[in-house]
């Protein structure tokens, strides 16, 4: 089972997929609001108690999602308990919806995909491997950082430069 650490309630397909929620959910969603710039202590304070709770209830796998600025301490405070931190991945399904005037309405649905686990990065001195970095813009192609593009017909190129 999966707890819901978030502020929305787990969607039918989430719950299908073994989320829970908590048996405190107004607590949770109180640890996860923040109304005032928040200090280091207040953030801190407020993951360790959700980690605490997860811990406390036995579970060894949350689903986490909310400010930003929060999420890398959550993560922290979870992994310091060996509890994996997970987030919601979705898809956006475009659906046509026929409207009784003759038109259509375009919606966009997002829909459960599945989870993806927090990533321990370990130690940032270690510069990553070339396969290892992320996608980049360069003269509107886009272009891995091994050297590969395949955006607008451009096919392999190589790239002579490696950044890190």
């Amino acid at each position: 089972m999966i707890l819901n650490l978030t502020q929305h309630m787990a969607t039918p397909d989430q719950v299908a997929a073994g989320v829970v929620e908590p048996a405190d959910k107004q607590l949770v969603q109180a640890l996860l609001t923040f109304d005032a710039l928040p200090s280091e202590l207040e953030i801190k304070a407020k993951a360790q108690a959700l980690a605490q709770m997860a811990r406390h209830d036995g579970y060894d796998a949350v689903v986490i999602g909310g400010a930003p600025y929060f999420m890398a301490p959550l993560e922290r405070a979870l992994s310091e308990r060996g509890i994996n931190a997970l987030y919601a991945f979705s898809k956006r399904v475009s659906v046509e919806e026929p409207q009784k005037d003759g038109s259509v309405k375009k919606v966009q649905v997002f829909t459960h995909a599945g989870f993806v686990q927090a990533v321990q990065w370990g130690d940032f001195r270690r510069p990553l491997s070339p396969a290892q970095h992320p996608p980049s813009r360069r003269n509107g192609a886009l272009e891995q950082r091994d050297g590969r593009s395949t955006e607008k017909g451009q096919g392999w190129q190589e790239e002579s430069q490696v950044r890190t």
